[in-house]
């Protein structure tokens, strides 16, 4: 019979597979096995070389902690800290149990009733004096439940909060950059599992901290219930003294208490670790170096205080001189540090910056607005008397910002010795536009009536106008503003030349880049127009034309919402330029009629004849965007002189006075008066504001 059970034994044995086997030794089978093991340590008695065993183990497993916790990068790597927590909190509490239970049945017999490990630390730390047991032990609980528990249960409890908080704000944030194409689905799936399990572990600590806190106060219970129950039992059944049975059961209740107390303020310190450097990337040996050898000057300092210390009367001076040494040697050694590397990073830089010589960007680069200056005009860059050039040119291009509803581009100022000491040129994109002559030091005088400047002086043209002037010195200032003439230094006379360029040629000036960045400067409020509008009824190349055309004539465009919403409303329509811009104009018509008012609230105008009407009417040929002004030039000869009168007697009577068409023929009576006379204005009947009060000068 026991053969035939040997050989159905052998049997069963090699019907197990390998996997079989393999299952029994699983990791969550182990894990398992474990749990179940702490928990017998509840029930079940446990031998003094098992506790033993079992008390290294858990102070192994405790520095284990520590020290993940300390290379951890991130608090993420170790999200299973709580868990960790858990079964290490269960662990210790198990073996308080079973020592408790050997120390009440066998602490009579003496100091290693409850095992060599306990024994141990009992005499280690209390050395005899189990008052100083006590004092230790209470001092270690203080330290771990007051100061390290609750601390990192605060730190977990806040960033449990701020991150529930954060949540969706960062869920937003996934979210545009994935609409943006900023990162790929994959990338934002990731990102979002990492942000939930970031939420998860602050939750998880929030709660694992007060595993931390109860251990505390168990261990603290459970040595005074060992302290009472260890001398009752004592004098009581093994009919000790009170002094024998107080000294036998205080040492082993202390020793065990100690046992138990420090792992669990290594897990304390670990989990204060891990919650505090949540916002702290790599190692945390990496970043405390990094971090505190950022400033080697503060080391110097310390150690500069030490020294100090050390030569005061009374204190021990090698303890502190060997710390300043340390210390000042560390910053010496990280000060070196940082200036090499400082030295190899301008190094890496220098080698990986292209040579502007070679760099094509540099060497095609186009200023869009220049100024060059002779040797002699120098010291206006420079002077302290007055404001410098370059802040005229800063004022100059906040003036035509608030004026024309654009910002010019940035105006470049250089020297050129090949001009004469006194001249300057204005280019723009490369192009000389503008050339003439300052004096510096000197003024320039302007009688705004036209008449004679009766002064002693060098009589030129004033470069902007063309208007006759006179350069006078210092000592004629005083003079001539007292006869109410106009007195301006060099720079004011200069930068009135750009002005009046840049006004003149902002139509070229304005890009397809500085329409797009006008676009994008808009409101929020009027995004969704912008959204509307472009591009699915237009383009922004259309839009930069039809803010091309309103710039020529000298029209602002700083209502740019008001210009999208009538393009919006003209473009289904049609999409031609021209047919755009008169609808915008008719749209604008309370700002043009109100640019063009006098002193006494009129706007001047001078209408167009019914028969010069008919004349422009019937010389237009072709259709939409091709037609064309195909008049006589002696009609065209007619036409200019009878405008040129009528304008230079609105003038002599003080009246800048526009110029009223038909619609029709509004963009072609323009071209034509801008060549002989730019500064009038050409307005058709459709953008005249009916709240405008007019001042008819007549006809043309």
């Amino acid at each position: 019979m026991r053969a035939n059970m040997s050989e159905s034994f052998l049997q069963s044995a090699r019907s197990l597979r390998p996997s079989a086997l393999k299952s029994v030794f699983r990791s969550d089978v182990l894990l398992a096995g474990a749990i179940i093991s702490i928990l017998a340590l509840l029930i079940l008695p446990t031998p003094r070389w098992l506790l033993d065993l079992l008390l290294a183990a858990s102070i192994t497993f405790s520095v284990t902690i520590l020290m993940t916790a300390l290379f951890t990068k991130k608090a993420l790597e170790f999200s299973t800290f709580p868990t960790i927590l858990l079964i290490a909190t269960m662990f210790r509490l198990g073996l308080n149990i079973a020592s408790t239970r050997l120390i009440l049945s066998k602490g009579h017999e003496g100091p290693d009733a409850a095992g060599r490990v306990i024994e141990a630390f009992g005499g280690f730390v209390m050395q005899g004096n189990y008052v100083i047991g006590m004092i230790v032990f209470a001092i270690l609980v203080i330290v771990n439940f007051v100061v390290i528990t609750r601390g990192s249960g605060r730190i977990a409890e806040v960033a449990a909060r701020f991150s529930l908080d954060a949540m969706p704000g960062k869920q937003m944030a996934i979210d545009a950059d994935l609409s943006a194409g900023i990162i790929t689905e994959d990338d934002a799936r990731a990102r979002r599992k990492n942000l939930e399990e970031e939420s998860n572990f602050f939750g998880a600590m929030d709660g694992a901290s007060k595993f931390v806190r109860g251990d505390a106060i168990a261990g603290l219970l459970i040595t005074l219930i060992n302290i009472i129950g260890g001398v009752v039992i004592g004098v009581m059944q093994m009919n000790m003294s009170l002094g024998d049975a107080g000294a036998s059961y205080t040492l082993l209740t202390i020793g065990d208490g100690l046992v138990s107390q420090i792992p669990a303020l290594i897990v304390s310190i670990s989990a204060g670790l891990l919650v505090s450097k949540a916002g702290v990337d790599g190692a945390a040996d990496k970043a405390l170096v990094a971090q505190f050898g950022e400033y080697p000057k503060a080391l110097a300092l310390v150690a500069g205080v030490l020294l100090i210390l050390a030569l005061l009367p009374g204190l021990p001076a090698i303890p502190f001189l060997l710390l300043a040494g340390g210390v000042g040697a560390a910053a010496w050694r990280l000060h070196k540090r940082k200036g090499v590397a400082a030295e190899q990073a301008a190094k890496t830089e220098k080698e990986n910056t292209p040579s502007l010589d070679d760099d094509p960007s540099h060497m095609l680069a186009i200023d869009d607005l220049r100024i060059e200056l002779g040797y002699g005009l120098l010291p206006l860059i420079h002077t302290d008397q007055g404001p410098r050039l370059t802040d005229q040119v800063k004022a100059v291009r906040r003036s035509i910002a608030q004026e024309l509803g654009f910002v010019t581009p940035p105006v470049r100022i250089l020297d050129n010795m090949q001009l004469g000491a006194n001249d300057y040129v204005i280019r723009m994109k490369e192009q000389e536009v503008a050339r003439d002559t300052l004096k510096p030091g000197h003024f320039l005088v302007m009688d705004a009536s036209g008449g004679a400047i009766n002064l002693i002086g060098e009589p030129t043209k004033e470069p902007a106008f063309g208007l006759d002037a006179m350069w006078i010195d210092e000592s004629q200032r005083e003079e001539a503003s007292l006869k109410g003439m106009t007195v301006v230094d060099a720079a004011t006379v200069l930068t009135t030349h750009l002005t009046e360029i840049i006004k003149g040629e902002a139509s070229e000036l304005l890009s397809y880049a500085e329409t797009k960045k006008l676009i994008d400067a808009l409101p929020d409020k009027h995004r969704q127009l912008v959204s509307d509008l472009i591009p699915s009824i237009t383009s922004v190349t259309t839009i930069q034309r039809v803010l091309q055309a309103l710039l020529a004539e000298k029209v602002s465009i700083r209502d740019l919402p008001t210009i999208l919403e009538a393009i919006a409303e003209a473009a289904p329509q049609s999409g031609q330029t021209s047919h755009l811009v008169e609808h915008v104009r008719a749209r604008l018509a309370r700002q043009i009629c109100g640019a063009l008012k006098g002193s006494d609230g009129a706007a001047p105008i001078v209408t167009l004849s019914a028969d010069w009407e008919n004349e422009f009417g019937a010389a237009l040929t072709g259709e939409s965007e091709s037609r064309q002004l195909a008049m006589a030039p002696s009609k065209l000869q007619d036409f200019v002189a009878a405008a040129l009168q009528k304008l230079e007697t609105s003038a002599q009577e003080g009246y800048s006075a526009a110029i009223v068409t038909s619609a029709t023929v509004r963009p072609f009576v323009r071209s034509v008066v801008e060549r002989v006379r730019p500064q009038t204005l050409v307005l058709s009947q459709n953008e005249i504001h009916p709240h405008t009060r007019l001042k008819n000068l007549g006809s043309i």
